[in-house]
């Protein structure tokens, strides 16, 4: 792995544990500290996530325009900016705003980050955002550990370390990335000049969005396990402190089966299209278990069936988009990947709250599983829109 791409990916794991600081308390401290409602809270999240997936598409089309250090250095900017004045202002609309605007500073920075990853390894394939992938679920572990710890002092002290983590994160990417960023954004600025204005019948973006709605339908199942499936553990006995163990589990797993992972998508499962159908079909499998059990150990191995799955998908769409984007679209087809993600996150828990409430989680468990199953057609069918699908083939399978 090229050494740019290792700096890339130690400011990816940095941006994240300052984000993760936040997330895990912000309804804890809209309700208890600011006093509002669940329902308050959940559409300040709501409208966070929403600005995110419109940072997602701003951001991919600045990388595309701008190039990937300005594009991530303003994202960047914009979030320090935005934990400084949290940091400072504790009242219930500033916070709200800043939420937003966060979540459209930290949009902005993703797609560019994974756009430009796939830049400076083009020959990594998927491995590129694999290591990416891997750094996310690093920071997230550290960032939500952190957080929680911070915030049993003082609610203070998060918002505290999230503006150093992000400030150190703005200041390596100002000094870190300027050399082989610089080098990529004059690329792409002279590729972004050579794209038509119309791809002929847009039929690669067209796949594109075929991929992504079964992607999007995967994230909104996928979610339902730190919504309706975490109520559900809770209904079945788990304890809390059991329940937040199956993320523990999750991310290690993640980080500790890289090697058998890489073994098997060299030897057996060599082709990105294939990862993504045997990832959905493991995905399955651990929904099933998981509505089948009703004790600790059935959902920890229903756990690491779901983390097994989502080594195989996670990192594999964006490495196709990478595959499918034009020259000079990369950066806007991460920003459509990212924001997908973020919209299933967004739409999820109140898309399993619902069928959840009117007719249960026996319901919730089909449903889920017939998603699924329309992903893996999603998947077997997006390509074969391409107006040459033999050269895509070569590189997605």
């Amino acid at each position: 792995m090229p050494k740019s791409l290792w700096i890339l990916v130690i400011a990816m794991a940095l941006n994240v544990t300052g984000t993760s600081f936040l997330w895990p308390i912000n309804t804890i401290y809209i309700h208890e500290y600011l006093g509002k409602s669940m329902t308050v809270a959940g559409i300040v999240l709501l409208f966070n996530s929403g600005a995110g997936v419109l940072g997602n598409l701003v951001g991919g089309s600045l990388f595309d325009k701008f190039g990937g250090y300005k594009t991530i250095v303003a994202g960047a900017s914009i979030n320090l900016a935005c934990l400084l004045l949290l940091v400072l202002y504790h009242d219930f609309t500033i916070y709200s705003v800043l939420l937003a605007i966060i979540g459209f500073g930290s949009g902005v920075t993703f797609p560019a980050m994974y756009a430009l990853a796939g830049t400076l390894w083009k020959e990594g394939g998927r491995k590129a955002f694999n290591s990416i992938y891997v750094a996310q679920n690093v920071g997230v572990a550290l960032g939500a550990a952190g957080g929680g710890f911070a915030a049993s002092y003082s609610f203070q002290w998060s918002f505290i370390g999230n503006a150093i983590l992000s400030g150190v994160f703005l200041l390596l990417a100002i000094f870190g990335f300027r050399s082989f960023a610089m080098k990529n954004d004059s690329v792409s600025a002279q590729r972004a000049t050579e794209v038509s204005k119309k791809m002929k019948k847009n039929t690669v973006f067209i796949a594109l969005l075929i991929l992504c709605g079964g992607y999007l339908l995967a994230w909104m199942s996928y979610v339902q396990w730190q919504s309706t499936i975490a109520v559900y553990t809770q209904e079945a006995g788990v304890s809390k402190r059991l329940y937040s163990l199956l993320w523990t589990v999750n991310g290690a797993l993640i980080v500790l089966l890289q090697p058998v992972l890489a073994f098997i998508v060299k030897k057996w499962i060599t082709s990105v299209k294939k990862q993504i159908l045997t990832g959905y079909v493991i995905f399955m499998i651990s929904f099933w278990l998981a509505g089948y059990v009703h004790e600790f150990p059935g959902f920890l191995a229903a756990m690491i069936i779901l983390t097994l799955g989502e080594m195989f998908v996670w990192p594999a769409v964006p490495s196709i988009a990478n595959d499918l984007a034009p020259k000079g679209k990369t950066g806007f087809y991460q920003g459509v990947v990212n924001s997908t993600a973020t919209a299933g996150r967004m739409i999820g828990p109140l898309f399993g709250g619902m069928i959840a409430d009117i007719w249960g989680m026996n319901i919730v468990f089909i449903v889920l599983i017939g998603l699924f199953v329309i992903s893996i057609v999603l998947t077997l069918l997006y390509d074969r829109v391409l107006p040459t699908k033999a050269n895509y083939m070569k590189k997605t399978g």
